[in-house]
């Protein structure tokens, strides 16, 4: 399924904008719900184990659905929508109900549903780019996906403190969740359905080439163990400058949620993760 008509600026802004309610869910993860955990009993020491939720399901939910999107087409829905709407759905919901959490080990499980479900939509826009752009444009069109998601998480991350100025009360007794972080979460449910749905309602895409070829290769690789032999098998083939950014992005999870616990006590031990990453 290769593409080499060239796309106006719209069309890929179009086809990326999703990427802006993706990034109101990481945003909002990401700020909010360490704050959650403590709410609902967490220590400090507790949560970068709650958080290792999100790098595990990342690395578990994004082949798998770059695999199946890749396998998938459908004449109305075509290959990579279908999978930003279930994400959409699932994420959309997970952001709404994650603050009425009433105890850790369910906020915990939100996180974990909220995770799995973004990588849901996020690993098919990555795929779009070089489905629906030219070799030329692909580059242009991952810059305009770094923008979006740049905007996305300005907005996302003043949440709190924007519906806070405008009334809506940011304290809360002991035990209990701000009506500000019940706010944020909920536009953040709201716009990352409506950002995913705008993508799908104006962004077409191309059938494959020969659809009865790809519908041969769909059969004779069906079934759970060649799924994973493939997926192993593309793992093994991956480029060195590819596996190199996959282990400075670890290290840079790693070090990002011991700072998320480390940063009010003055201790640095994320350092060493740090200094890992850099070199």
């Amino acid at each position: 399924m290769k593409n080499t008509n060239r796309l106006s600026f719209w069309e890929i802004w179009n086809m990326s904008f999703g990427f802006l309610g993706i990034q109101f869910g990481f945003a909002l993860q990401g700020g909010n719900m360490s704050r959650i955990f403590q709410t609902l009993g967490a220590s400090k020491d507790d949560i970068p184990l709650l958080w290792i939720a999100a790098p595990l399901t990342g690395l578990l939910v994004q082949p798998v659905i770059g695999y199946l999107s890749d396998r998938t087409w459908h004449p109305r829905w075509g290959r990579r929508r279908p999978f930003f709407l279930i994400g959409a759905i699932l994420s959309s919901l997970a952001l709404f109900f994650v603050p009425y959490s009433s105890a850790l080990w369910m906020a915990a499980g939100f996180l974990w549903i909220l995770d799995a479900s973004i990588n849901i939509s996020m690993e098919p826009f990555r795929a779009l780019v070089a489905d629906k752009l030219p070799e030329e444009q692909r580059s242009y069109g991952f810059v305009l996906q770094t923008l979006i998601i740049g905007i996305g998480t300005w907005i996302a991350s003043s949440l709190p403190w924007l519906v806070t100025k405008l009334g809506v009360s940011n304290e809360a007794g002991v035990g209990e969740i701000p009506q500000s972080v019940y706010v944020s979460f909920a536009i953040g449910a709201f716009v990352f359905m409506a950002s995913i749905l705008y993508t799908v309602f104006t962004t077409s895409e191309n059938p494959p080439e020969d659809v009865n070829a790809f519908e041969r290769q769909k059969r004779e690789s069906r079934g759970t163990l060649k799924g994973i032999q493939e997926i192993g098998a593309f793992i093994a083939q991956m480029p060195s400058v590819m596996l190199k950014l996959g282990v400075v992005q670890f290290l840079q999870l790693v070090c990002l949620f011991y700072h998320v616990v480390l940063c009010d006590t003055g201790i640095d031990r994320a350092c060493f993760w740090c200094s890992l990453a850099r070199s």
